[in-house]
């Protein structure tokens, strides 16, 4: 299956559909994009389209609703901070104030925007879930 992103004005994704593999295979079994969003907007009465991958083999990620496509660097990355403290580096990816500490056996680490800080927390053991 083919996956296309829908785009608004500002490139920001209102939507993304599924299409047939078919529907991007050129005559000479080549699998080209702009088919794709020939298809794309025959269903959807125009707009601007773009391929997005499911396993994230490009475009760096997944495109999901509200994500935004930077046509320069070829990408979707989510435009909305998880924690006001964290911020976007040069790859597009969100990164807090203080690095992850290494996981613990028996623990997982989770994020504490009050604290600005990583705390551990211990996984539930089997009694403790009865």
């Amino acid at each position: 299956m083919a996956h296309f992103a829908e785009l608004d004005a500002n490139n920001i994704v209102q939507r993304v559909i599924v299409i047939s593999n078919d529907d991007i295979v050129d005559g000479d079994g080549v699998e080209q994009e702009s088919l794709g969003i020939a298809v794309c907007q025959a269903v959807a009465g125009g707009g601007t389209w773009v391929q997005t991958s499911y396993n994230n083999n490009f475009r760096k990620q997944y495109a999901g609703v509200g994500d935004e496509f930077l046509p320069d660097a070829n990408l979707f990355y989510n435009p909305v901070s998880p924690y006001p403290s964290w911020s976007l580096d040069e790859n597009y990816d969100w990164q807090p104030p203080t690095p992850k500490p290494e996981d613990v056996e028996g623990s997982y680490w989770v994020w504490n925007e009050e604290t600005v800080s990583w705390d551990s927390v211990a996984y539930p053991t089997s009694e403790e879930g009865e």
